[in-house]
């Protein structure tokens, strides 16, 4: 194990006792605000430590392996934590009675932030369909793409699916559109009739927000950070590698259309997940007798 790994395993050990400490804390001494405080910190570093999970939790939907699997392990219990860690951190602020919220749509800021993420996808799918029907884009042909494929060891569905002249990266796609607008329309608050036995329920807050946050947190960091350093090779300040394509030219046009794509669509989610909190907050009912 090289001095890297064997650091950051011992970064990874250090949170895990931090955290089991503050939470006993916590159970011994009541949810004391210096304590709170602690947790939530500890919340941020746990997501921190959860970065690029969803990009693994998509190799993995089209079986490709991950490269290192005690590093995805990792990320998959620090996500674990960071929920718990904010569960434990908010269990005081649970009032004894609660009234049920009617579900509503988020603020016109949201909905047009939705729209944004949405149409961010518009250069992406255009550019990865285009491969997907042998078409040529920045000096790159469907071949090219599908045999990078399977050099990069892309799985046999994944092969398929493109050699058929469907872009595996579709579905995805489709299901984080459908999830950004969950959350800042009414029908995301609510199970659909399709769902048979749990149509017209409310759906769990948990269900929405945890793919979100787990896409936020890793989507919009990457793009943000990737958009400055292509930045800095449009305007000549580094030199863009071209990796897989032809020139550095063709590596920088699709980076572009890539990394917009992750940093719009994941601040959207940022702003669709705060709008989907606040309006499915339990609203608070002073009990009877209590000022």
């Amino acid at each position: 194990m090289g001095e890297e790994s064997r650091g950051l395993g011992w970064a990874v050990a250090a949170v895990g006792v931090a955290a089991a400490s503050v939470s006993g804390a916590v159970v011994l001494y009541g949810p004391r605000p210096a304590l709170g405080v602690l947790l939530w910190v500890l919340c941020a570093v746990a997501g921190i430590s959860a970065f690029s999970l969803l990009m693994d939790v998509i190799t993995l939907v089209f079986g490709q392996g991950v490269d290192h699997g005690a590093s995805a392990a990792n990320k998959a219990l620090a996500a674990i934590g960071a929920v718990l860690l904010a569960a434990t951190a908010r269990s005081d602020r649970r009032p004894s009675r609660t009234a049920v919220r009617a579900p509503s749509a988020g603020s016109r800021i949201a909905q047009r932030v939705a729209w944004a993420g949405t149409l961010a996808f518009v250069p992406y799918a255009a550019m990865k369909l285009l491969w997907a029907f042998g078409g040529t884009f920045a000096g790159t042909t469907g071949e090219e793409v599908l045999a990078l494929s399977q050099r990069n060891g892309a799985s046999g569905i994944f092969l398929t699916l493109e050699s058929w002249g469907l872009d595996p990266t579709a579905l995805p796609a489709a299901l984080g559109v459908f999830l950004l607008w969950g959350l800042v329309r009414p029908w995301g608050q609510v199970f659909p009739r399709w769902t048979l036995f749990l149509r017209g329920r409310r759906v769990p807050r948990w269900l929405p927000l945890t793919p979100a946050l787990l896409g936020a947190a890793t989507l919009a960091p990457y793009g943000v950070v990737g958009i400055g350093y292509l930045a800095l090779a449009t305007s000549g300040v580094t030199t863009m590698r071209r990796g897989d394509f032809h020139s550095s030219g063709d590596a920088l046009l699709v980076g572009w259309i890539g990394m917009t794509v992750f940093a719009v669509y994941g601040v959207a989610l940022v702003v669709a997940a705060r709008s989907y909190w606040l309006r499915t907050r339990p609203a608070y009912e002073i009990p009877a007798g209590t000022k």
